[in-house]
């Protein structure tokens, strides 16, 4: 796998410092399970953290802290087993712990124009979802809010900035307008996160908005 499109260096310090919302963060967690260039770039910024970290000073805690943690522990999740698969089909560890399997475990929903997506339950301010684009299909054009991240797992899509292929993140903001158009051959499957609603510009986009999530 050929990755040309890698994660920012502000999201890497943002993810090494748990600073994320979630979706954003299943999204970076997606691709460096992918890019041995980002895993690198990523260890390297843990590091830094970890010697800040060391290097800083003692800082006063209220008296309900240890509480406070306790409590965060006893409602947390239950750990993934170990004994979990590490890929499921396309979809890499991260990814597959999040849905429960591969992509026959997903419950897509049409959105029209040959687009199918599925919501992931995520937390804190940004919403992560699963893109199922035909081959050949376009996205209704459109611009941003936020920021949109998008990692494709399989096929790829072009738009009017490049090519993204497996394991490519698309990082799109404010100054991005785009209709991303799945290439012929293979249906494309993408893995997106974004912290605003698009800016949509056809009128039935628009009016689909509200039901779609989007």
């Amino acid at each position: 796998m050929t990755i040309k499109h890698h994660i920012s260096d502000a999201l890497l310090m943002g993810y090494a410092a748990g600073q994320l919302p979630e979706a954003f963060s299943l999204v970076v967690a997606t691709h460096l399970s992918l890019c041995d260039d980002c895993r690198a770039r990523f260890a390297g910024y843990e590091a830094v953290g970890g010697a800040v970290m060391e290097c800083a000073g003692a800082v006063a805690m209220s008296e309900h802290s240890l509480a406070a943690t306790m409590a965060r522990i006893r409602s947390a999740p239950a750990p993934v087993s170990r004994d979990a698969p590490r890929r499921m089909g396309i979809f890499p560890a991260p990814l597959a712990a999040m849905v429960g399997g591969g992509p026959e475990a997903v419950k897509w929903r049409s959105i029209g124009m040959g687009v199918r997506q599925a919501i992931l339950p995520t937390e804190n301010g940004a919403r992560a979802r699963l893109l199922h684009i035909a081959a050949g299909q376009k996205v209704p054009d459109h611009g941003h809010r936020g920021m949109e991240l998008t990692l494709v797992l399989q096929g790829a899509f072009r738009d009017e900035t490049d090519r993204f292929g497996p394991g490519d993140l698309e990082i799109a903001d404010e100054d991005l307008h785009h209709q991303p158009i799945a290439e012929a051959g293979e249906d494309c499957i993408c893995l997106a996160a974004t912290d605003a609603p698009l800016r949509f510009n056809g009128l039935a986009a628009r009016l689909a908005q509200p039901f779609l999530r989007i």
